[in-house]
């Protein structure tokens, strides 16, 4: 009897291989969805309706950009994490979804690991620190050296203590031995307008939100958080020029609820990679705040995203964070 069990199963292997392989083939046969947590218009809203609408003609099947902002990313990462595994629906997310909230709450309805399969990371976006375009300061030293002379004078607008800007922030002030006042907002153009009028020295926001400013004159950059400097601004200095090693960026990545068949997950990373490695695409990319990984697995993206929580989780600790 096993014996003849063990035939008929050596039998069915290649046929069930192959049905998978004609499912990943054949998907999507029906509209896809992507759940974002950010609003309409949000800078990784407008991103995944750009990559949404390259694949949608891809596949000959629209993509349906869901957006369900609120409560810091938990809104968004629940409705998805709850939605069916069937492979057609999938989590466009952040780094403050994915990584730096299971650090900063104390109990989140959904689990990052083990709710989520990671498919693929689209792009990782710089963050820039600057200052208004008349602040008597030309680099980072200078202003920090400022910090330090008159002591709770200079203050940095933040998303707040507890997101991404606000880490970052926090992070950069703690190997400059100054205290940075943090001035959390809520909208990035409200920062910067403080900023501009002189009501807060410096901002620390993503690359995107502050570029038509600083092409303006109206804010002036001091440093990037990549580990080299950015194409689009040669002569800011990157933050691992003074603080050697340092390097943080916020990413967006494609993820599927566990339990999402394995070929339509390795079928859309394919896709996307198919995507960001088209020069048109990089290039409208770059001019919305995120440099394209062009080269990505699904095996390349889950070691990364390991690394990315051990990581926050050192910065949540160095900097004394307690989880509310």
């Amino acid at each position: 009897m096993q014996r003849r069990n063990f035939a008929r199963a050596a039998v069915l292997l290649p046929f069930a291989s192959s049905l998978y392989a004609q499912t990943a083939a054949a998907w999507p046969q029906r509209p896809v969805r992507f759940i974002l947590s950010q609003p309409a218009g949000a800078g990784p809203d407008i991103l995944a309706r750009y990559l949404a609408d390259h694949l949608g003609r891809m596949w000959n099947q629209p993509i349906v950009v869901e957006n369900k902002p609120g409560g810091q990313n938990v809104i968004g990462a629940q409705a998805a994490a709850r939605s069916p595994a069937d492979g057609y629906t999938f989590y466009y997310a952040t780094t403050a979804a994915m990584v730096t909230n299971a650090f900063t709450f104390k109990a989140l309805p959904y689990d990052p690991v083990k709710d989520f399969v990671p498919v693929r990371l689209v792009g990782r976006s710089p963050f820039v620190i600057a200052a208004a375009g008349n602040f008597p300061v030309k680099d980072l030293a200078q202003a920090f050296a400022l910090a330090k002379a008159k002591p709770g004078t200079v203050s940095i607008a933040t998303e707040g203590p507890k997101t991404f800007s606000g880490m970052l922030a926090d992070s950069v002030a703690a190997k400059a031995g100054v205290q940075l006042n943090h001035v959390p907002y809520t909208k990035a153009p409200e920062a910067i307008r403080d900023v501009i009028g002189g009501l807060v020295q410096l901002v620390c926001l993503p690359d995107a939100a502050v570029t038509a400013y600083i092409k303006s004159g109206q804010l002036k950059p001091l440093a990037v958080s990549t580990a080299q400097r950015q194409p689009d601004m040669p002569n800011v200095p990157a933050l691992s020029e003074t603080f050697p090693g340092f390097e943080y960026t916020g990413w967006n990545g494609v993820f599927a609820p566990a339990g999402t068949p394995a070929d339509v997950v390795a079928r859309l990373n394919r896709d996307m990679e198919t995507v960001l490695r088209q020069p048109e695409v990089a290039q409208r990319l770059s001019q919305l705040g995120s440099l394209a990984e062009q080269k990505m697995s699904v095996a390349e993206f889950d070691v990364f995203m390991r690394g990315e929580h051990a990581r926050w989780r050192d910065v949540v600790k160095t900097l004394g964070i307690t989880a509310e």
